[in-house]
């Protein structure tokens, strides 16, 4: 078995949705060794309370070079991102940095394994993380053919994946590997950015920043598939272990009860994307995350009868 670390780059306006993933993970997850939790500089005082023996907060300077720094607060008077200037490149946005932090922090992890989990996921079930994500293969999670041609967002971002990766002749549809709670394998992680070298002639992250427009998640699959040989260390999985809501409509308790109804036995996660306003006391209180035993919530698929997949179109 590999060891296995958790990785979440979060900020401050995700804390809520930040703060009920700790403590689903905390109350459910076993198996793994620290959750690296990589956050701006000026918001490591705000994760400071989650710190555990478990739990390293990451200042985001510790892992981005220094040519490219922060915005500070106060000067952003006209974006309502968060801004990092560059002196190699345009301005870079919080969203990227965050996939730049992602990539950095597997290469940086003493584990061999990283899962990766955003602010807007959490587990309601038992999981030992370990036995699923440090086995001999590296689960890669696919949703094949899902990408057209025309997609506004995924096929975009596959054609400057294609560009960082030094990737010729794609063909649409293609597979899609944007998911949630993703393990990625540290080897093959730093294989991807030597190939972004080559075939840009740049570091990885000046590559990143000047292409902006990409999906990390995206830029790992498509690594692995182009890959014979990583693609051998890989075990191709269609089944996800999260049942996910990617629209932009707000879910009321109901909704997220139904999504409950929807997980099957193998699925221990939950994401509810952060810009569907969902409120984040709902999740809480159907997912009883603040109780102080470790009963199985009320709405567990083990106790409610089938329902239909409630999973939609992924946006991200």
């Amino acid at each position: 078995m590999h060891s296995v670390a958790l990785l979440t780059a979060s900020y401050a306006k995700d804390i809520e949705r930040f703060s009920l993933l700790s403590e689903s993970i905390d109350t459910w997850l076993t198996g793994y060794t620290r959750h690296y939790v990589l956050v701006n500089d000026e918001d490591v005082p705000l994760f400071a309370r989650f710190a555990s023996d478990k739990r390293v907060i990451v200042p985001a300077s510790r892992y981005l070079p220094k040519w490219l720094f922060a915005l500070p607060p106060a000067l952003q008077f006209i974006s309502k991102r968060r801004v990092w200037l560059s002196l190699l490149s345009s301005p870079v946005h919080g969203w990227h940095i965050q996939q730049i932090l992602k990539i950095a922090g597997v290469l940086n992890a003493p584990e061999q394994r990283v899962c990766i989990l955003d602010s807007d996921n959490l587990f309601f079930r038992e999981f030992d993380v370990g036995q699923y994500a440090g086995a001999e293969k590296t689960p890669l999670f696919v949703t094949p053919k899902d990408i057209g041609a025309d997609h506004p967002l995924h096929g975009l971002w596959l054609r400057t994946v294609d560009q960082l990766l030094g990737i010729k002749g794609r063909s649409f549809p293609a597979d899609d590997y944007v998911g949630n709670a993703l393990v990625w394998d540290k080897d093959t992680a730093r294989a991807m950015t030597a190939a972004i070298k080559s075939a840009t002639g740049l570091d990885w992250v000046l590559a990143l920043c000047r292409k902006k427009k990409f999906s990390e998640y995206l830029m790992y699959g498509h690594f692995v598939a182009n890959s014979p040989a990583h693609l051998a260390t890989h075990r191709v999985t269609e089944a996800s272990i999260a049942v996910s809501h990617w629209d932009d409509t707000p879910l009321d308790r109901p909704a997220i009860e139904a999504m409950m109804r929807a997980a099957s036995p193998e699925q221990v996660a939950l994401c509810i994307q952060s810009y569907s306003s969902t409120s984040v006391d709902d999740i809480r209180d159907v997912f009883r995350l603040s109780s102080r035993d470790r009963r199985a919530p009320s709405l567990a698929p083990d106790h409610i009868d089938d329902a239909a997949a409630f999973v939609v179109p992924k946006t991200r």
